[in-house]
């Protein structure tokens, strides 16, 4: 078979989903093709504009929504809008089309006539639908569409929900089955998950199942609203938006309609009672209680006593809305200071209060309805584990838990309980197979039903698990493990809070150049926590300011200046992978590093100016450097300059590695973007090895840095001023912007002169440490540590 390329893909529908997933196409530098139909009242009309409305309309409110289905704004220029009507003739020149209409099979099999009349033979057409049946939708069709054809299901929003579920149907080609699962992985950054053609495919299946379960549990156990978004949140590794939170985002109507869908055609299913729909949630639906769509749904936002917006909660007694409560539960209490969420999970399950009733009846229901899915939904778990963590947002999948738990005796309490389990569950327990997941050489294995023996998860070296290392662990602290990743490559992650830079880190950085210079080919630095690092550890820094301990401020500002030079001017490469949050200190980390491989939502910035700071390992002088660099002849020096001065001054965090690019903080042709998070890791591997292996040599500190002094410094310090007059800065604010502009020009030189980065580094801690003796920074600094915001003093 020929090598496929996608070029042109060509969206049929511009809803809510089908516009952001040509956001999300168009952002990866796809040209797309986005369709709708003619809105009623032009049908007669030769306007354009008219009757491009529907479509053109729709995907202005996408681009405008929050969050952002779009890595910069600029890539919407690869979107090209039209109608059913005029437009549908061009996707003849079209790799790929996406069919994203409304969720009604009639209208589909409709569309998909139209599409026949003129998709080129080869073609790709997929359906994005949650639940129709990717089968019933191919009837009818040619032989050459029903080999192309498959099921594609996307999760919304399609940019930040990383799954993608490719649902082949009998007659799909193995080869464009294969194509979807890597170029979804590879290219749209997606875990693509393999699913056979079953009502609600995988993740809806087992997460519906799961809410329906929880809302069965709310009336054999009286809970709350609050009281069950308490339980199902961030503490047992699920998102913030827990379980009602869900439903209301989601829409009611819609989880209604997937349950009702799941019992109607799923007559063996051994929990379809769990889908009945419960008399409280029928009376919402007829209520028009639909959630964030309608207004009102589990939650609403009404005015409080002082007229300022306050969240209340429905009562299911009164069926009225009442002010939220802080549910406090005993197990939940003891559980909440550990940080490791499997050792919290099984502290959770074993306590003895009402939360750990609750969370013992969930797990057992939950394990025992996943292990009747296999074969059914999916002949391997991970699958399963897949669907759960990229479409549901789990830290970990349902398979894991039960690891965690104990298979064997969580398997016998389920029987005390109540509860069944599928035979093959039996079976490799009386085999003497023990759990569903381990780990062998720093590659994850899982227990393959079929064959009664662990396989090795795909994918192979291309995803890199960190902890996966365990056993070979070259170095560590209370904070940090150092592994060997193989082909003599070192890595180094940290499990601090937030994964915060402090003592131990800095150690750990140190540590890992140090050992990889005397007998490997480099270093990667990253992590598998939800976050990459929220920066320097600005509790000790609060500490040593609030304690007047100047001198060892002095000494850990300059040994974190120290530690980044490290890394830019060790004898190997030392390139950085980050992900979500890489702010202040990690951001600087990446400056300094050889090369960032960055997965493409990480969100990254110079923050230390939102708590009365400037950056002060290294960030400002790398800024001031670049600045430098970047300096043209043909336009004034200080207009690079004062773009750099308000990147840090105004603390902009890019909203996408894609942006960060635009903001100076990555550098283009160096730096990489990895689409898929999961790869990132075994991306920056290949990268250590390529440096190192083309010759590597390290870099020599630079003494040629241009700054401006006081032809600049006066510029800035107009600005600064001019922002304090209009109000849209504090005095204190000021304070910091000066002390920023200084250190930026090089100080109050009488001409542009040319210095050393030492020089840069000394007045960028000069200054810094000024600060940390300012009052109102160090409130600033206490309302984070407090959990809040910035206070504006």
């Amino acid at each position: 078979m020929s090598k496929r390329i996608i070029k042109k893909v060509a969206v049929l529908g511009s809803g809510v989903m089908g516009s952001r997933i040509a956001c999300h196409f168009a952002g990866i530098g796809v040209q797309v093709l986005l369709l709708d139909m003619v809105p009623k009242e032009a049908m007669e009309s030769d306007n354009k504009a008219a009757r491009n409305k529907l479509v053109n309309d729709a995907l202005q409110a996408a681009i405008k929504s929050n969050p952002s289905p779009v890595y910069t704004k600029d890539v919407v220029k690869r979107i090209t809008t039209g109608n059913f009507t005029d437009n549908l003739k061009d996707i003849a020149g079209y790799d790929w089309i996406i069919e994203v209409v409304v969720e009604r099979l009639d209208i589909k099999q409709q569309i998909f006539t139209e599409v026949e009349k003129y998709r080129k033979p080869g073609t790709l057409i997929t359906s994005n639908t949650s639940g129709i049946p990717i089968h019933l939708m191919a009837e009818g069709r040619s032989d050459d569409f029903k080999k192309h054809f498959c099921g594609t299901h996307f999760f919304n929003p399609p940019r930040y929900l990383r799954l993608l579920e490719i649902i082949p149907t009998p007659h799909t080609d193995a080869a464009v089955v294969d194509f979807l699962m890597q170029y979804g992985d590879l290219y749209l950054g997606k875990t693509t998950v393999l699913c056979k053609d079953t009502p609600a495919f995988i993740a809806n299946r087992i997460g519906v199942y799961g809410i329906m379960a929880i809302f069965g549990l709310v009336d054999k156990m009286g809970l709350t609203v609050d009281e069950v978004d308490a339980l199902t949140g961030p503490i047992i590794g699920r998102p913030k938006s827990a379980t009602f939170r869900t439903a209301d985002v989601v829409g009611i109507d819609t989880l209604v309609k997937v349950a009702k869908g799941v019992y109607d055609n799923c007559p063996n299913d051994e929990r379809r009672d769990t889908f009945v729909i419960p008399a409280w949630l029928e009376k919402m639906v007829a209520n028009n209680q639909l959630g964030d769509k309608t207004g009102q749904g589990f939650f609403v936002k009404k005015k409080g006593e002082k007229g300022e917006k306050e969240i209340y909660s429905l009562d299911f007694t009164s069926f009225e809305y009442k002010p939220r409560t802080k549910a406090k539960f005993a197990t939940v209490e003891a559980a909440k200071p550990i940080d490791d969420l499997k050792t919290r999970l099984k502290a959770l399950c074993a306590g003895t209060d009402k939360a750990g009733e609750f969370y013992r009846h969930f797990h057992y229901g939950l394990f025992s309805y996943i292990s009747h899915r296999i074969p059914e939904i999916s002949d391997e778990i991970y699958r399963v584990d897949d669907a759960m963590m990229a479409g549901f947002g789990w830290e970990i999948g349902a398979f894991e838990s039960w690891d965690v738990l104990g298979v064997e005796s969580t398997v016998q309490k389920m029987k005390a309980a109540g509860y069944s389990v599928a035979p093959w569950v039996n079976d490799m327990l009386e085999a003497g197979i023990k759990s569903f997941y381990k780990v062998e050489n720093g590659k994850r294995l899982y227990y393959d039903v079929n064959s009664r023996s662990y396989k090795s998860l795909p994918g192979g070296d291309a995803f890199i698990v960190m902890k996966n290392f365990e056993n070979q662990t070259v170095w560590k602290n209370s904070g940090c493990r150092l592994y060997h990743l193989g082909d003599d490559v070192l890595g180094l992650e940290w499990n601090t809070k937030m994964g915060s830079i402090g003592g131990e880190v800095i150690e750990g950085i140190q540590t890992a150049i140090a050992k990889a210079e005397d007998k490997y080919k480099g270093v990667v630095i990253a992590n598998d926590s939800a976050n990459f690092s929220a920066g320097a550890n600005v509790g000790m820094i609060f500490m040593l300011a609030i304690e007047q301990e100047y001198d060892e401020l002095d000494m850990a500002i300059r040994m974190f200046q120290n530690t980044m030079m490290r890394a830019r001017y060790s004898a190997v490469p030392v390139v950085v992978a980050p992900h979500a949050l890489t702010l202040g200190g990690a951001c600087e980390l990446s400056l300094h590093s050889d090369k960032v491989c960055a997965a493409a939502e990480t969100y990254i910035g110079l923050v230390e100016l939102g708590v009365g700071l400037i950056p002060g390992g290294g960030g400002t002088k790398e800024f001031v450097l670049r600045a430098a660099d970047e300096m043209h002849e043909d336009e004034p020096e200080t207009i690079t300059l004062k773009n750099r001065f308000l990147t840090i001054a105004t603390a902009k965090v890019a909203t996408s590695a894609h942006e960060g690019f635009d903001l100076g903080i990555l550098r283009k042709g160096k730096d990489e973007v990895v689409l898929n998070q999961g790869r990132r890791i075994a991306e920056a591997k290949k990268s250590v090895i390529e440096l190192f292996d083309s010759g590597y040599v390290t870099p020599v500190q630079r003494n040629d840095v241009k700054v401006l002094g006081r032809s600049a410094l006066g510029a800035l310090y107009a600005g600064i001023n001019g922002m304090v007059r209009a109000q849209y800065a504090t005095e204190h604010d000021a304070l910091v912007g000066r002390k920023l502009a200084y250190v930026m020009c090089g100080g109050d030189l009488s001409e542009p002169t040319l210095v050393s980065e030492q020089y840069l580094l000394d007045l960028e801690r000069e200054a810094f440490l000024s600060l940390c003796g300012e009052k109102k920074t160090l409130e600033r600094i206490q309302s984070v540590l407090k959990g809040g915001k910035p206070v504006r003093n």
